[in-house]
């Protein structure tokens, strides 16, 4: 006979354990079926050890950097083996705290690939090939997303000369000669850790700028501040060929002008989005509807069009962010909750508008809402502010006078559209507007909160006087 819950979740990542948890806290019993690691792709092999590796990097940069700041520091260099294993460890103990609070939570574990066979019912297939089957009154789909492979004959990642960010965060040796194809989050992040360790590193775009889902001025500003980090950047430019040999990559480069320029690299790493993990899962034994991305199709509050089956994470829709599937997990509990029957629960919808962005290069890159542009697109009429860092006595005395804040309002509602950031520490400030967003809040109640001083976070209030003409230090 197999066992039953109310609650089982395929996949243990950010979004899946979270959903686990509140669905267990809600008083369901639950289950989660995992094929790896507990704690997913982002606790392992993404977002928590890329920024272990990161912070080594920025001590690295700031003990090179000492002199600036009335210090000496002489011989410095850096154990990139480690670098490594602190960051491995990072991800080691937060995978046994994920152990820990499933625990903690009445939460059971199958270990093993999960598999649909019918909207109530999985089969769990363990590494030794025993099976077990599962039943369950409603089924949370959370197997997230993979690298999205190099689409050139030979452009496949084999962990010695081309990577993924998998690869990338645990080298057998230091790039002499990295090129990074794709300057997302990830393309970003990895160039600047290799940068500040010494290889000598290209980023190639295929749009006309980088970090292309931002806002405008904050990708000139970052292109031109890794630029004199020493990163060559080419934008409008595609892969066009690509042979790997024994020990080294040789690429052709093809330009906006159609010419292509050849160039040999040590290493590469490929950063070119991700590819849900879809396959062998059951979807269509059940009937679930992928999008012509073949994403899961799911509503607002995470159903999909199967009754009893939800999805959740980088297997739906975007943004591909880690704290947006644990936001879902916990819409998706909650909505199971109240449909059966918790009437002390109240779900809310999720909103991308209000979901924020962080990049984790330097200098820093946050936003949440609408870039300049697509408010513009979007038809609104807008009061735009920008504040500098270099007016900002904090950032001054952190020798950090680099950077930005922007921000974009409805001209007629007082409504915060967007907010856009570059520079040190931007990635914690951005809650800020994040939670005014959430709020609903206008430029009026941001004008009269009172900032701190001295913090980062004035600008923040001087950027929003400034879209109204009354800031106060420039």
């Amino acid at each position: 006979m197999s066992e039953q819950y109310d609650v089982i979740v395929l996949g243990s990542g950010p979004g899946g354990y979270v959903a686990a948890i509140r669905a267990a806290q809600l008083g369901l019993k639950t289950a989660v079926v995992e094929r790896e690691n507990l704690g997913g792709i982002c606790l392992n092999w993404g977002c928590i050890p890329t920024k272990a590796l990161l912070r080594s990097a920025e001590v690295f940069h700031q003990m090179k950097n000492a002199k600036a700041y009335g210090l000496s520091a002489e011989g410095v260099s850096a154990d990139l083996n480690a670098i490594v294993q602190r960051s491995r460890g990072v991800a080691g103990q937060l995978n046994k705290g994920v152990t820990g609070l499933l625990k903690k939570n009445k939460v059971t574990v199958h270990m093993g690939s999960g598999k649909l066979l019918s909207a109530g019912k999985v089969q769990v297939t363990a590494a030794d090939g025993k099976t077990e089957d599962l039943t369950a009154k409603h089924v949370i789909i959370a197997t997230g997303a993979r690298a999205r492979e190099l689409p050139k004959k030979g452009g496949k990642a084999d962990g010695k000369r081309v990577w993924t960010y998998r690869h990338a965060m645990t080298p057998s040796e230091l790039p002499g000669k990295l090129l990074v194809i794709g300057s997302g989050a990830i393309g970003i992040e990895f160039a600047s850790f290799y940068n500040d360790m010494g290889s000598d590193v290209t980023v190639v775009e295929m749009m006309d700028r980088i970090v292309p889902v931002e806002d405008a001025d904050v990708s000139a500003f970052l292109e031109k501040a890794l630029k004199k980090q020493g990163i060559k950047i080419l934008t409008a430019t595609n892969v066009d060929t690509f042979e790997v040999g024994e020990g080294s990559v040789k690429v052709g480069l093809k330009g906006k002008d159609g010419s292509i320029a050849a160039d040999e690299f040590s290493h590469v790493i490929v950063a070119i989005g991700i590819v849900p993990n879809v396959e062998n899962i059951g979807l269509e034994d059940v009937g679930v509807e992928p999008d012509k991305r073949f994403h899961i199709k799911t509503d607002e509050f995470c159903r999909t069009n199967v009754p009893g089956v939800w999805a959740i994470g980088d297997i739906t829709d975007g943004p591909w962010l880690a704290h947006k599937a644990s936001h879902e997990g916990v819409i998706a509990a909650e909505s199971i909750a109240a449909a059966l029957g918790n009437s002390e629960v109240h779900p809310h919808p999720i909103d991308r508008r209000n979901i924020p962005g962080c990049t984790y290069c330097h200098p820093q890159i946050a936003s949440v809402g609408l870039t300049e542009a697509k408010a513009k697109e979007a038809g609104y009429e807008l009061k735009v502010g920008t504040f500098p860092f270099i007016g900002n006595g904090k950032a001054i005395a952190l020798g950090e006078p680099e950077g930005f804040i922007k921000t974009v309002f409805d001209a007629k509602t007082g409504e915060l559209l967007g907010a856009h950031m570059i520079g040190a520490e931007v990635t914690e400030l951005i809650q800020g507007y994040v939670i005014g967003k959430t709020l609903e809040t206008t430029e009026a109640e941001l004008m009269q909160t009172v900032f701190p001083h001295p913090t980062l976070s004035e600008m923040m209030h001087e950027s929003t006087l400034a879209a109204y003409g009354r800031a106060i230090h420039i």
